[in-house]
């Protein structure tokens, strides 16, 4: 594999724990400790992905984020301890691709660098109009783009990529968010309301995601 992988940590026994794991996952990796200089190291390598810590010292993760999305669009999978900051973590105008919570498991930190490289990888998804860009986050209905969130993004993918079959609010919450610590018991309830009106800006006259009482929710297209 040899993918090469940049760890922006400060930390040096997390760091290092994570760059062995990475290795033995067939992973190149790197290790930086300052947010300053990220940017330039990006620049010269064109890591594969970047699994950048929220606080630095030199410049904070939110700020490097912003910096390489100005130039490149390689996968971010952000650490972070401030759960308070998930929303603006996987905000398109940051560009985060995904993230994960402290403390963790180098395992799962493993298990969801490759899952970002997959869905990096992956070809766009197109159903009943729909075509949905995983390596971008665009999500277009009939020609026309949605303006979804990173989070809206994901659960509308999923669904779309299960036609027909019905989900639990509980399924949905372990597939959109793996750390449930970051939401309520509501919280696909009030996506769901938003991905609806954002589909029905679009397309009226057009109904996606179906609310099936007291199960979940499942992708259908039908007309209103």
């Amino acid at each position: 594999m040899n993918e090469k992988i940049l760890i922006v940590e400060d930390e040096p026994k997390l760091s290092g724990l994570l760059r062995d794991y990475l290795h033995q996952a067939g992973f190149a990796a790197s290790v930086l400790d300052n947010g300053l200089e990220v940017v330039p190291w990006v620049r010269e390598q064109d890591p594969r992905l970047i699994l950048l810590d929220l606080m630095l010292p030199g410049k904070d993760g939110l700020d490097v984020c912003k910096e390489i999305r100005a130039f490149s669009t390689v996968p971010i999978l952000m650490v972070t301890a401030r759960v308070e900051e998930i929303d603006r973590l996987l905000g398109l105008e940051l560009g985060a691709d995904d993230y994960i919570c402290k403390p963790f498991s180098p395992r799962e930190v493993v298990a969801r660098v490759k899952a970002v490289l997959r869905r990096a990888a992956a070809p766009t998804l197109q159903a009943a109009g729909l075509v949905l860009d995983e390596s971008r986050y665009v999500a277009t209905l009939h020609g026309r783009e949605l303006d979804l969130t990173a989070v809206e993004f994901n659960l509308l993918h999923f669904l779309t990529a299960n036609p027909g079959r019905i989900y639990s609010r509980s399924q949905l919450m372990d597939r959109i968010y793996p750390d449930q610590r970051t939401v309520g018991d509501r919280t696909i309830d009030s996506h769901i309301k938003k991905l609806r009106k954002k589909i029905a800006a679009v397309a009226p006259q057009e109904e996606l995601i179906h609310s099936v009482y007291g199960v979940g929710y499942k992708f259908e297209a039908r007309e209103a």
